[in-house]
């Protein structure tokens, strides 16, 4: 396998409140994982910064993870923890009042990978030629989607398109979704939403398949989304999966 992460400030915002990672545990079982902060006085990026500290400190003492079910369960305790993490940060700054982070996080071992997500941010597949969205946006857009009330042509534009419903912290409910993936994938796609707000998903598939150094792919992804206005933070966390994995 071969990885690259990335964060960018974007052409908009003054300060960076994404946090990105991809780490080894002790036995070399990858955890990946974005999250994006939100909250006034840099809040945000402190609510990111926690999210990504824990999870990837927890993971590199970590010597296996185990099966699958002992994997989902881990990824739901720590967002448990972090979101207690925030709550505990914001009793002793109330500047910090109303911040939380989205999280998405990939566990991949040799027999099998789990996506858990709270949020907006996104994992995506690449398989058989086509990229395919695996998680599932946590907004208030996509719940009068699913419910029928706007169509996803609608979505897009939607005045409200960046409310969440579920965070963890900024007092929102913080349950994580579960999703597992199969190992016959050629690569799996962590994204903050300045990524994808600029870019359709047949633009990052182009991008992703090109003939370009891994860490190029994910470096022109984020440039891509710069020149088409850069509206937000964008990260991105990338592993291409290598014959026979």
């Amino acid at each position: 396998m071969d990885f690259f992460y990335a964060t960018d400030t974007g052409k908009v915002r003054n300060h960076n409140e994404d946090s990105v990672i991809i780490v080894k545990n002790l036995s070399g079982e990858y955890l990946m994982a974005v999250a994006d902060g939100m909250g006034g006085h840099n809040a945000g990026e402190i609510a990111s910064e926690i999210a990504i500290s824990n999870i990837s400190r927890k993971w590199g003492k970590l010597e296996s993870i185990g099966d699958k079910k002992q994997a989902a369960a881990w990824l739901k305790q720590e967002a448990k923890e972090i979101t207690n993490l925030i709550l505990d940060r914001i009793e002793l700054d109330p500047r910090c009042e109303g911040m939380g982070t989205t999280l998405v996080a990939a566990i991949i071992t040799r027999d099998y990978i789990i996506v858990g997500n709270v949020g907006d941010s996104r994992a995506y597949i690449l398989k058989d030629e086509d990229i395919l969205q695996v998680t599932t946006d946590h907004t208030l857009v996509n719940m009068l989607v699913q419910s029928g009330e706007i169509n996803s042509l609608g979505a897009h534009n939607h005045p409200q398109k960046n409310v969440l419903m579920r965070a963890l912290g900024a007092g929102l409910k913080s349950n994580m979704d579960i999703f597992e993936v199969s190992k016959e994938i050629d690569g799996l796609l962590l994204c903050s939403d300045g990524l994808t707000e600029m870019l359709t998903n047949r633009e990052i598939y182009n991008i992703l398949t090109a003939n370009l150094e891994i860490d190029d792919k994910v470096m022109y992804l984020i440039k891509t989304a710069n020149k088409k206005g850069g509206t937000d933070n964008i990260s991105v966390a990338y592993i291409e999966m290598g014959v026979g994995e």
